[in-house]
């Protein structure tokens, strides 16, 4: 590679972090799980990309699709716990359900 598309690659990663950082800093709570949702979709998108590139022939691709796999995974299973984590929270509030105590109060009663 050379110096100009490192720096150019550099420059995009850059300007893409902030970009997502502004764009997630001004989501409202409401719309927070539809958001996660969909950016486990976009993350589980990556992942197959990911196990492409460690699929390929060198020692660069195969460590940095390691990363990327990881990575990845990393955020599809945060993503998960955390909506599930948002929808048990809705539910309680709203009395669509009892809460995860209240069922495992009920279990040791019985």
């Amino acid at each position: 590679m050379s110096i100009d598309s490192i720096i150019s690659s550099l420059y995009v990663f850059a300007l893409a972090a902030f970009l997502g950082y502004q764009v997630i800093s001004k989501v409202p709570p409401l719309l927070h799980t539809p958001l996660m949702s969909a950016t486990n979709a976009i993350s589980a998108i990556s992942v197959v990309g990911a196990i492409i590139t460690a699929g390929s022939g060198s020692n660069v691709s195969r460590i940095l699709g390691f990363l990327a796999v990881t990575s990845a995974m990393i955020n599809v299973v945060g993503g998960f716990m955390i909506t599930d984590r948002m929808l048990r929270m809705f539910k309680d509030k709203t009395g669509g359900g009892q809460s995860s105590d209240a069922q495992s109060k009920e279990k040791k009663e019985a």
